[in-house]
């Protein structure tokens, strides 16, 4: 399909709510993907049109999204697809998004728009997650594997901006580019591993874009009737439930390392979050766990709302959604890759996830 504007809202608020607190805000979601119609006519193609062996590379954005200082331009995106695929010396047949998201809903529009080259239905994740390994398909269990990967970003006139390629371990990688996203402000645009399309569509969350859209749409047309008629709608349609409603009682957010880190409190509900939501408890009980979707709604009209927007004193409404209701890609089945969410919440996950 050809992209358009509505189309681009959909995915925004509908990729808002699969980001489950995290994938990006929606205003920088609505300013990229209206700004790659301006360039051309992005395409979304499912992954079954793409021959086995094409090349596909991965798009995104990194870093900390409540970053004071983050500045990331549409051209910087266009640029990290060029500065890959420059080093690697062969050009990529289609772009996948990382995840899901208010902002990775639209990944790769700009680059589809300006390059020609089509965004393909298959993406890396089919929820927002907050590490790179997590968004990688299982690639750090191939032995051997070389992860390539180009980040661009930050603010010339401050001086900040940088372009940076590296090639290394998929985790080594992945602490290189969180860490060119502090230094950019915040966030970078990234490129990296280009892979066989065989290798994605047996490894990455095919339809989930479509599934964003799908969202999305039952989101623009419900929001009239009120954030929780939107909550009830979601929950219905993904098998998820509504846990409550309330005012955000208290906030705590700290950006460290490249990530927002914290809490938040909604009535008698305790949310965690590391960028993404990733635990939902009441009087101690666990509720929900990350890979499963935690999602803040504003109660006025159903908007999603990200862990970096939301401030003390916010109307929100709390839906989760089972993560066998979600489309994942084989990042969700690697225990290890939960380790360093364990590490920096100081919560047990693992037990939760992987309880076999």
């Amino acid at each position: 399909m050809i992209i358009d504007a509505e189309a681009v809202e959909a995915l925004v608020v509908g990729g808002a709510f699969l980001g489950g607190g995290g994938g990006g805000s929606l205003a920088e979601g609505r300013r990229l993907g209206l700004a790659a119609l301006e360039l051309g006519r992005p395409k979304l193609i499912p992954v079954a049109e793409v021959r086995a062996d094409d090349l596909l590379a991965t798009v995104s954005v990194v870093g900390a999204p409540a970053a004071r200082d983050k500045h990331v331009e549409p051209e910087d995106f266009i640029r990290a697809l060029k500065l890959l695929t420059e080093r690697l010396g062969r050009s990529v047949a289609g772009i996948i998004s990382s995840e899901n998201g208010g902002t990775s809903s639209v990944n790769g529009l700009l680059q589809s728009a300006a390059l020609g080259i089509p965004v393909v239905d298959c993406p890396c994740n089919g929820r927002a997650h907050p590490t790179g390994v997590m968004g990688s398909m299982g690639l750090g269990q191939v032995p051997g594997f070389t992860s390539r990967q180009a980040a661009v970003g930050g603010n010339r006139e401050t001086g900040s901006y940088l372009e940076v390629y590296a090639e290394a371990s998929l985790a080594h990688a992945d602490i290189l580019i969180r860490r060119a996203a502090a230094e950019a402000g915040g966030l970078v645009a990234v490129a990296r591993n280009p892979m066989e399309a065989r290798y994605v569509r047996d490894h990455g969350a095919a339809g989930a874009i479509r599934m964003a859209l799908e969202l999305g749409r039952v989101i623009m047309n419900k929001r009239n009737a009120g954030g929780e008629a939107v909550a009830r709608e979601l929950a219905t349609v993904l098998k998820g439930d509504v846990v409550g409603s309330g005012r955000v009682a208290a906030l705590e957010l700290e950006t460290s390392g490249g990530y927002d880190v914290g809490r938040l409190f909604v009535g008698d509900l305790e949310v965690t979050f590391w960028n993404e939501y990733m635990t939902l408890e009441r009087g101690g009980l666990r509720l929900a766990t990350f890979p499963d979707l935690i999602a803040t709604l504003d109660t006025c009209d159903g908007t999603p709302l990200t862990s970096a927007d939301l401030q003390a004193g916010a109307e929100v409404t709390v839906v989760r959604v089972p993560r066998n209701s979600l489309i994942l890609g084989a990042g969700m089945r690697v225990a290890e890759n939960f380790l360093a969410v364990e590490d920096a919440l100081k919560r047990p996950i693992l037990r939760y996830v992987f309880e076999d």
